[in-house]
C-alpha cells in the first residue's frame, strides 16, 4: 500500500526568483525608514512633556507583533514601533503609512530605484510610497519626508568617510557621468569610481560632484580614497578624455592605463564618414579581440594604414592611445572582458540616466547626488563577480601575465 504523501504548497507571496526578492527586501527597508521618521515626528511633538524627574514624558517602547502586507511583489513583513507615556497620559502612536486595517496594497508600479528617485528628488514621497501601500494610506505629513530625506543625506555623507582598507582592491573604473537632471544652472557631472576588490567583488568608491576633465576634481576624489585606506590599484580603466589620467599619475603612480575600447570607438568612428563606418568599427574590433598582443599590433597597423592618409585625425586619436589601449594582455585572460572597457559603471548608469531624465525641475546637488548615491548601491546588489576571480591573488602578488597566460605556467602553456 503507497504512503500518503502531501505535498507542500507555495505561500501566497513567496518569493521565487532573485530580483523579486531584492525588489521585496527593498520595499520592507523603504518602509521601515518611512515609519522610522514618522515616529521620530511623532515624538517631536512630546518633548515638551516631562515627569518630574524631567526625563522625557513620552519614549519608544518596544514593536507591535511583526504583520505582512500584500504587494505586487509578495507579502512584506513590517513592524510598528510602540510608545510608552510616562506622565500617565495616555499616548498611542499609529502609522499613516501603514495603519492598522491596511492587509493588502495595489500592484508595483515601478522598480524599486524609481521610489528611491521619486521620493529624493521630488519630493513626492506620497506617490512614491502609495505604490506599495496603496491609496488606503494616508498621506505622510512634510515633517516626515523631510526626516526621512535627512536620513538618506545622512547615509551618503557616512558612506563617504567609510574605511576601505579591510579590502586589497585590484582593478579600478573611473567615469564623469552627467545627470539627466539639472542643479541649478548646470547639470551635475558626477565623479564614479568602481572597485574589484581580491574576492571579485564589484562596489562604488566613490560618487562625487566634480569636473571631468579637470585633474584637481579627480585628484581630490583619488586623495580622498587613498586617505581611507585605497592602496595602489593594479589597473585603472577609463576614458582618455579625462582628468583622471593625470590625477591618478599624481596620487597611485605605479597604476597601469588601460583606455576604455568603447569610448575609443566611438571616438575614432566620429572622425569617419558613415559609409565607412560599419568597416572601421570591424577593424578595432579586430584589434582589441585578439588572442594576443603580436596579433593586435598587426590589426593595429593594418587601421592606420587603411585609413591614415585621408582620415588622419581618425589614426591620430587611435594612435595617441596605443599602450595603454593593450595594456590588458599584461592582465589574466579572463578578466579581459572586464578591463577592456568601462561597462561596469556604463550599464548602471544606462539604467540611472533613464530614471532621472523623467525627472522634471532644478534639484540642488546634494539632492541629485544622494539620489544616484542610492540608486547606484541598489544597482549594486544585483552585480556578479568578475570571472576568473581566483586570478586576482596572483595580480596582487605581481605575477606576470603574456597574452593572459601566467608565464611559467605549464598547464594553460599546453592548453
Amino acid at each position: 500500500m503507497e504512503k500518503n504523501t502531501p505535498i507542500e504548497f507555495e505561500k501566497p507571496g513567496t518569493i521565487s526568483d532573485p530580483l523579486t526578492e531584492l525588489l521585496r527586501i527593498g520595499a520592507r527597508k523603504l518602509i521601515e525608514a518611512a515609519i522610522q521618521a514618522e515616529l521620530a515626528e511623532f515624538l517631536h511633538q512630546f518633548e515638551s512633556r516631562k515627569t518630574s524627574e524631567g526625563k522625557r514624558g513620552v519614549i519608544r517602547n518596544g514593536y507591535q507583533p511583526e504583520r505582512e502586507i500584500l504587494t505586487g511583489i509578495g507579502a512584506v513583513s513590517v513592524r510598528i514601533p510602540k510608545v510608552r507615556s510616562r506622565t500617565g497620559e495616555p499616548v498611542t502612536f499609529q502609522s499613516a503609512l501603514v495603519p492598522p486595517y491596511v492587509r493588502k496594497t495595489k500592484s508595483l508600479e515601478a522598480a524599486l530605484p524609481w521610489l528611491y528617485l521619486k521620493g529624493i528628488s521630488t519630493g513626492e514621497m506620497q506617490e512614491a510610497l502609495s505604490v506599495l501601500v496603496g491609496p488606503e494610506a494616508k498621506g505622510l505629513s512634510p515633517g516626515v519626508i523631510r526626516r526621512l530625506k535627512e536620513s538618506w543625506v545622512q547615509e551618503y555623507a557616512e558612506w563617504t568617510k567609510r574605511r576601505l582598507d579591510k579590502d586589497r582592491w585590484v582593478y579600478l573604473w573611473a567615469d564623469g557621468i552627467y545627470s539627466g537632471i539639472r542643479a541649478s544652472q548646470d547639470r551635475l557631472c558626477a565623479l564614479v569610481i568602481v572597485g574589484v576588490n581580491d574576492r571579485g567583488e564589484k562596489h562604488f568608491l566613490a560618487i562625487e560632484d566634480g569636473m571631468r576633465e579637470s585633474i584637481q576634481s579627480w585628484k581630490d576624489v583619488l586623495l580622498n580614497l587613498k586617505e581611507r585606506g585605497l592602496f595602489s590599484p593594479k589597473l585603472a580603466v577609463g576614458d582618455g578624455a579625462m582628468g583622471f589620467w593625470g590625477a591618478l599619475e599624481e596620487v597611485f603612480p605605479q597604476t597601469v592605463h588601460q583606455r576604455c575600447w568603447v569610448h575609443k570607438t566611438a571616438n575614432v568612428l566620429n572622425y569617419l564618414p558613415d559609409s565607412l563606418q560599419e568597416k572601421a568599427k570591424k577593424g578595432l574590433h579586430e584589434i582589441w579581440m585578439s588572442e594576443g598582443r603580436e596579433h593586435a599590433q598587426k590589426a593595429f597597423d593594418t587601421f592606420l594604414k587603411t585609413y591614415e592618409a585621408k582620415y588622419p585625425k581618425a589614426t591620430e586619436c587611435l594612435l595617441k592611445d596605443r599602450e595603454s589601449l593593450l595594456a590588458f594582455y599584461d592582465f589574466p585572460a579572463e578578466h579581459w572582458i572586464h578591463i577592456r572597457t568601462t561597462n561596469p559603471i556604463e550599464s548602471t548608469f544606462a539604467t540611472i540616466r533613464h530614471r532621472t531624465d523623467q525627472a522634471r525641475g532644478c534639484f540642488t546637488k546634494e539632492t541629485i547626488l544622494t539620489m544616484m548615491f542610492k540608486l547606484g548601491l541598489c544597482a549594486e546588489k544585483r552585480w556578479r563577480k568578475i570571472k576568473g576571480f581566483t586570478h586576482l591573488a596572483l595580480v596582487l602578488e605581481g605575477k606576470t601575465f603574456k597574452d593572459g597566460v601566467l608565464e611559467g605556467d605549464s598547464k594553460q602553456d599546453a592548453a
